[in-house]
């Protein structure tokens, strides 16, 4: 989102472009390895647990490998995520140099401290506003800086949109699981306010990312063609309405992935909506 954002601009460059995509999914792997360990030490991935068993719990990795991989997938993400700093600011802007590496540490920090260690935030109800600022406002906005060296305001609108999405996805990841993370102690905002009141909340993300993105087709004045990326929403709906009348939380299991390929899609749309369709 953030590379369309910039590429509306007229700026785009394609190692900036390669190494913040392989930089993100270095975190998004990061991510899962650390949530895979932390779960799976804590118990609260067990017999009850809905969806793909992981690593620890069904025994394919040890403890000791899956650390091993987490310290390898943190050394490349590091790497990857100098690399881009570099090839986007060079050595003549401290500033962002020194910002950009900072926020490479703490999203490396906050993969991490989902599930893992003594007081993991995920477990006490924090990582919707994780998900919300670093695959929403940094994700995007971050993404966009590295090439533009600024931000549009209006800017702001996407990355709501797609940041309240995200956590839709961990919402509904929560919404699942309900039950087995009750059970041990991983309380979850779903946990705190109850699986009808997580579906409720689970509409407000969905139709506030409706909005933004609404919003922003009305602020830049976007004729019908650059508007197309709307369609992705007609899924998002269709799945939320599935949500709403879903009274059994492991039947949401198959929604899961629907979320996520649809923000993907509206993501992949928006791109060729704004940049090639004037």
């Amino acid at each position: 989102m953030g590379t369309a954002l910039a590429t509306k601009q007229g700026v785009f460059n394609g190692t900036i472009f390669i190494l913040a995509l392989l930089t993100t999914v270095g975190f998004q792997v990061t991510s899962n390895f650390a949530n895979d360990y932390g779960d799976g030490v804590k118990g609260t991935d067990n017999e009850d647990r809905i969806g793909p068993a992981r690593a620890l719990q069904s025994g394919w990795l040890t403890r000791s490998a899956l650390k091993k991989g987490i310290i390898v997938s943190i050394g490349i993400s590091f790497l990857l995520a100098i690399g881009l700093i570099y090839i986007a600011f060079g050595l003549d802007n401290l500033p962002y140099i020194l910002l950009f590496l900072i926020l490479g540490i703490l999203s490396i920090w906050a993969a991490l401290k989902y599930t893992m260690g003594s007081n993991p935030y995920g477990y006490m109800g924090l990582g919707d506003v994780f998900v919300f600022l670093f695959f929403g406002l940094l994700g995007v906005l971050g993404s966009m800086f590295l090439y533009t060296k600024s931000i549009a305001w209006t800017s702001l609108l996407p990355a709501i949109g797609i940041g309240a999405l995200c956590v839709g996805v961990l919402n509904l990841n929560n919404l699942r699981d309900v039950v087995s993370d009750g059970k041990h102690g991983k309380n979850t905002l779903v946990v705190k306010m109850g699986f009808q009141n997580g579906k409720k909340y689970h509409f407000l993300l969905l139709v506030s990312a409706l909005i933004s993105f609404m919003a922003y087709i009305f602020i830049e004045r976007l004729g019908i063609t650059q508007s197309f990326f709307m369609i992705a929403f007609v899924p998002i709906v269709a799945h939320l309405i599935k949500v709403m009348s879903t009274q059994v939380p492991g039947a949401l299991d198959n929604e899961l992935k629907k979320l996520a390929l649809s923000t993907f899609l509206l993501s992949v749309l928006f791109y060729a909506a704004v940049n090639y369709f004037l």
